[in-house]
Order: structure tokens, then sequence, then C-alpha cells
């Protein structure tokens, strides 16, 4: 049963129990569809090989050889993670273009007795609907920047005010980066496909009467871009904007970046060099002498603040409600987003 999807809001309401990947393991690390499981049709050195009979070879060899792998790995599926699924369960399967891998996949699913349907055009069909809301279509939402210069612990300010009932959007959370030069976490950022799969799967189910927040970023965080149809929101978007001492914002820092190791903070320091010059050696004479509140205070009057006012002074964003933060400590930081979710109601 072929399933044709109109807009990405239908596609993630798709009623089915659950949603199969047939793609390779490769294919399916890039991006995929949100919830969906891996059960490879072809594993990517099967995939590779196939590919290789049916370009080099024969296309009827790549497809009789191909039919025969799919088999064999559906049945160690149905063996597998798909041997405690009751005859009532529906799934939802999809491959790279919603043709051999997926129907032959579907087909057997459907032998069996379980009602399963195809994504019709498959992961590029999907692919089009991101695409689509994130650069073609105007983003129909009631955007508010949470804006303020570097160490006002606008991130976490975002998620204590999802705590609170507040539409959110975290995007460095999406893209696994704080957004600044130290801003690397643990976990690699996404590919810029899946980035844009999160965050387009995120907007699409916010509710366009109400506002939402997002914290006032670049065009880019880390390696990972923001679409147009966003970007082009935030631009003209209105702002909220919090206020902090120089020492608060250093203390915070110093708390923000603490499991940064010292190698990896002289790394990123040399990178600043053909920016700040001379500045780098300073800020590395505070590293190695283990002064991390000075350090924090150098790079944001030396390096961030300079930077921050470069970059605002391209837009003329308007400020509907500023606020000043006492010492952003835990306490300070949940009366800020406390002031904000009252300012939104």
């Amino acid at each position: 049963m072929s399933v044709s999807f109109d807009s990405l809001a239908a596609l993630l309401a798709h009623g089915f129990d659950d949603v199969i990947d047939v793609r390779s393991p490769a294919e399916f690390a890039e991006d995929h569809i949100p919830g969906a499981i891996n059960l490879p049709a072809l594993s990517n050195a099967e995939r590779a090989e196939v590919g290789t009979i049916y370009v080099q070879d024969d296309p009827f060899k790549a497809r009789k050889v191909g039919a025969a792998l799919v088999a064999q790995n559906v049945a160690r599926h149905l063996q597998g993670p798909l041997a405690d699924k009751t005859g009532g369960w529906s799934p939802l399967v999809y491959c790279w273009r919603g043709g051999q891998r997926s129907g032959s996949f579907a087909s057997i699913l459907s032998q069996i007795g379980w009602r399963a349907g195809v994504v019709a055009g498959g992961y590029q069909a999907f692919r089009r609907l991101v695409h689509g809301f994130l650069y073609d279509d105007p983003l129909p939402l009631n955007l508010i920047l949470l804006d303020g210069n570097t160490g006002t612990a606008k991130t976490d300010i975002i998620n204590r005010l999802s705590d609170l009932s507040v539409q959110t959007i975290d995007l460095e959370g999406l893209a696994h980066h704080r957004g600044s030069l130290l801003g690397e976490t643990k976990d690699a950022q996404p590919s810029q496909k899946a980035f844009e799969t999160k965050l387009a799967c995120a907007l699409v189910q916010l509710d366009p009467t109400r506002p939402v927040i997002i914290e006032a970023e670049s065009n880019k965080i880390g390696a990972r871009i923001i679409p147009p149809s966003l970007w082009t929101a935030m631009k003209t978007a209105p702002r909220i904007e919090i206020a902090a001492t120089l020492d608060a914002r250093a203390t915070y820092l110093v708390q923000a970046y603490g499991a940064v190791s010292q190698e990896t903070f002289a790394e990123k320091l040399e990178v600043l060099r053909r920016h700040r010059g001379a500045r780098a050696d300073v800020w590395l004479g505070l590293l190695q002498a283990g002064q991390s509140h000075a350090l924090a205070r150098a790079l944001i009057e030396d390096h961030y603040d300079p930077s921050y006012r470069a970059a605002r002074a391209k837009h003329d964003p308007a400020i509907v409600k500023h606020l000043t933060a006492s010492d952003l400590s835990e306490a300070d930081r949940q009366n800020l987003a406390a002031q904000i979710a009252g300012f939104l109601s």
C-alpha cells in the first residue's frame, strides 16, 4: 500500500505503529524520518556490491543478487527485532525513492498479514517536504529572539522557559554546538540534513498563534547553517534582551565551559590569533596560569563583545523587553525565565 503525504505535518502524523527505514546504515546515519528504526534491506557493503554489479556487469544479475540479499536480511529482522510483533501491527516502510527495497520489504510483511504501508517517493519525498518548509515557504510563526552578550545564559534560560510551558526552539541543542569558538559538545554535530530534519519537525509542531522564543544567533552554529526561511524570520524578529555585569558573565562562562580541557582550550585560542593577534598570547598566559575567571573576562572584553557589537550593527532589532540579571546564579536565571514567561502571557 503506497501512502502519499502532502505536508510535513501530515507525514509526522502518519498514524502507523512504527516507521521502518530499510536503507543502509550509512544512509540512515546521515538523516532519517524522526522515530524511524533502521532495519536495512541491504547493508552498506551489500548495497555497494549490488550497485557495482548493476553498473559494471548486468542489471538483471544485480536485481537477482539484491533480491536474495534482501530476503536473507528480512528473514533476520523477522526473527530478531520484529519477532514480538502481533497480528494487528501496522508499519510504515520507506527506502531512498520508495522503490525496490521498501516495496520488497513491505510485500513480505503484508504476506505475513501485517498492514504495511510504503512512503510514496521514499526518503526523497520526505526530504522535499523538509526542504520546502525551511527553504521555500515563509515561516508561519511568531518568533521572538532572546538576545544578550556572550555569557548571559541565554541557552540555559531558554531551557527553563520550555519547562514553564513557553514555546521554544533550542538551536544550539539541535545543532549539538554552543555557537561559539569553544562551543563543541561531547556529541558530534549532526549532518546538515539531519539538523534540518530536527529543526523542521520541531518548528512544524508549534502553535503559530503563540510566541516562540529562539536564541539570537549568527546564521551558522558550528558547521551547521540556519536554513533561509528561519534565518529570514530571525533577522526581523523582535528581541528580549538580557544584560549582566562583566563579572557575572565571566563567572557563568567558567561554570559553563569548565569541562573543556586546557589542551583543547589552547588549540581554540590559537585559532583566534589571526583575528586578535598578540591578544592570544595574553589569553594563553592566563590559561596556563589557571586564571579561569580572568581569562573569561579578557575573552569577553577583547573578543566576544567586539564581535557581538559588529554583528548587531548589521541589524536594527526592536527590543520589546530589557532585563538586567543580578548575578546569573541558578536562582537568578530561574527568575529571569519567570519574568519572560510572565511578559509573554
